[in-house]
């Protein structure tokens, strides 16, 4: 069997809105399937480009990057080669764009509080991606307090 190596990014998008921690998710409605955006590079694009686009094209949201969360590996065999998987993700803020403009990969794009996300989530290792970013979010979220406060 032929083996391949692929590589992917993508990212969670997160917000803390009134005191409430948010994460988009893309969605499958048949079978309903929740995860994070992402996909795979187009030829001469950095792994971080491919993550911006990728995210901006699944979800409707243009985004930047604020730090690398990590990545997940795994294998699957299809058509008679064997594909060995790393999927880069990274911690994103939306400044542009809307839910509503996402493409047709996806039935439905959704800002879900972080609890709903991480119980809604349909692979065990994204949902370890979706919970590091929940831990920098917060992380991050109390550092900008602390500013504020020290500013005031």
């Amino acid at each position: 069997m032929r083996v391949v190596r692929d590589v992917s990014a993508g990212g969670v998008i997160s917000r803390v809105e009134d005191g409430r921690l948010e994460v988009v998710l893309v969605g499958r409605a048949q079978p309903e399937r929740w995860s994070i955006p992402k996909g795979t590079p187009v030829s001469g694009e950095s792994i971080e480009q491919t993550a911006l686009r990728e995210v901006r094209e699944e979800t409707g949201l243009i985004v930047k990057i604020l730090e690398p969360l990590g990545e997940i590996k795994y294998s699957f065999s299809t058509r008679g080669i064997r594909h060995h998987k790393t999927v880069h993700f990274y911690l994103l803020e939306a400044i542009g764009g809307s839910t509503q403009e996402h493409d047709w990969e996806n039935d439905f794009v959704a800002w879900l509080s972080d609890t709903e996300a991480l119980g809604r989530m349909s692979f065990a290792s994204e949902a370890a991606i979706v919970a590091r970013a929940i831990k920098q979010t917060r992380a991050r979220a109390e550092v900008g307090i602390a500013r504020e406060h020290l500013a005031g």
